[in-house]
Order: C-alpha cells, then sequence, then structure tokens
C-alpha cells in the first residue's frame, strides 16, 4: 500500500454533514456513456457522495476508500459495498467495471499504480472519469472576495501540494485514456451561513492551521464579513460551486 496520507478521518463527520452533493446531471451523462450498468468502482469515495450518485444507475457499486473513519459515516444504500482499500488495490476482478470514478480526491492517490488498476479493472466500454470543484460563491462579490481571501492567504500555506492538482483543474495529470469532451457541470447546493462555516472546516487546509495553531481559529478572520453579508446564520441561499471533469475509455 503507498504511503496514505489521511486528512480526513478526524473531521469525517463533518465532511459527511457539510460536503455538497454533486449534481444528477453529471451523474446522467456518465450513464449515458457506459456501455453497461452493472458494476461501479468509487474509488476514494470517503462518505460515498459520488457511489450514491452511481447507484442511481448502477445495480452494484463498490466504493472503496484507505480512510476506515471516513466510511463509518459514508451513505448506507443497499446497492452500495463499502469496503477499506487502498487505491491500486480495489479488490474487483479483471475487466468488470462499467465505471471507475474518483470525486474531489485524484491528488489524493498514487496516480501511476492506481491508474494500471483502472485499466485492469475496466470492462469493455467501460468509462473512467474523475472530477473536482473550485470555489463556492455564494452571490455575493464581497463575500465571494473573501473566501478566495480564506483560501489563498489564510490557510493557504496550511494546503497539502498535491492541492496543486485541483487548482489546476487536473490538467497536469498524465491522462492514460482516450479522453472524450465532457459538458460542463456545476454544483448548487443550498445552505446556510452555518453550513459554509461547516464546509470551510472540512478543509484539508483549514484543519491543518486548527492543528498548528489550536487555539485560534481561521474562521474568525472572515466572521465579519460573512456577517455583514449573510447576517441571518440560518437563511437559506444557493451556493455555487463550478466543476471540472476529465473522462475517458480504456487505452
Amino acid at each position: 500500500m503507498a504511503d496514505f496520507k489521511d486528512h480526513f478521518s478526524r473531521n469525517a463527520a463533518q465532511y459527511s454533514a457539510f460536503r455538497p452533493a454533486y449534481p444528477d446531471a453529471l451523474f446522467e451523462w456518465l450513464a449515458a456513456h457506459t456501455a453497461g450498468h452493472d458494476l461501479a468502482w468509487d474509488c476514494a469515495t470517503g462518505n460515498g457522495q459520488a457511489a450514491r450518485g452511481l447507484a442511481r444507475h448502477y445495480t452494484h457499486v463498490v466504493g472503496t476508500d484507505a480512510s476506515a473513519g471516513q466510511l463509518e459515516h459514508a451513505f448506507v444504500n443497499p446497492r452500495i459495498l463499502y469496503r477499506v482499500a487502498p487505491a491500486e488495490h480495489s479488490g474487483l476482478d479483471d475487466g468488470t467495471a462499467d465505471i471507475v470514478t474518483v470525486a474531489q480526491a485524484l491528488h489524493w492517490l498514487p496516480l501511476t499504480p492506481f491508474f494500471a488498476e483502472v485499466q485492469r479493472v475496466l470492462a469493455r466500454g467501460g468509462l473512467v472519469a474523475f472530477w473536482g470543484y473550485g470555489l463556492p460563491s455564494a452571490s455575493s462579490a464581497r463575500l465571494d472576495q473573501e473566501l478566495q481571501r480564506f483560501y489563498a492567504v489564510i490557510v493557504g500555506p496550511y494546503w497539502p501540494p498535491e492541492r496543486q492538482m485541483v487548482d489546476e483543474h487536473y490538467r497536469s495529470v498524465d491522462f492514460p485514456f482516450v479522453e472524450l469532451e465532457v459538458p460542463p457541470f456545476a454544483i448548487e447546493h443550498p445552505l446556510t451561513r452555518r453550513g459554509l462555516e461547516g464546509y470551510l472546516r472540512t478543509w484539508s487546509a483549514t484543519q491543518r492551521y486548527r492543528s498548528a495553531r489550536p487555539n485560534d481559529d481561521p474562521l474568525d478572520q472572515i466572521a465579519p464579513v460573512l456577517a455583514a453579508e449573510w447576517p441571518d446564520p440560518d437563511e437559506m441561499r444557493v451556493v455555487r460551486w463550478p466543476m471540472f471533469v476529465r473522462a475517458g475509455r480504456r487505452s
């Protein structure tokens, strides 16, 4: 098993509660581009957000994650089987997966052995897709600017180096598959201000900041703007995250 950097087990319950769900349109597009719909493998499944979406289109979904803590908080679904496993050792038989997905987690995986595993388990006509999303937009230019400052300046020094791949929309990844053109997608999710704050606390950089400075909450530094731009902490607003997706077939 490759060296696993677990940034999320300690806050798995928060991750499950506050991370946004992926749009139905994404899973509809993925299903329309796979020849079979029997088995889906969601690697680095976390709490099963992508696995839950896949289960609406595939008979069997296997969600694997190297973090047992994350899987303890995974969504329960009769079509989904969760198990602790590293990305490079799925436990699936050769040529059995109609689709392999990685949601907002490719940057944590050992890419060369993982892609070899994908090539091994993909069925004929199978699809591999991985995606991520950028900073949230909360319908206020001032608030969006403050979220950018929080990301880049306040917790910026605490991002693991792998985060650079997300900022590059995974375009720096050598993609050993026959790539497909993917339409644009976005996550749109109703949140309260408390929900947005909870989401910001799930960031690995926020958690590393708190570990390094246990008496200092980085959200305190943006609290005045949050309160001014979103006075009622329980008011629901639609928050939008732009997505980026890469998809392809076995070479």
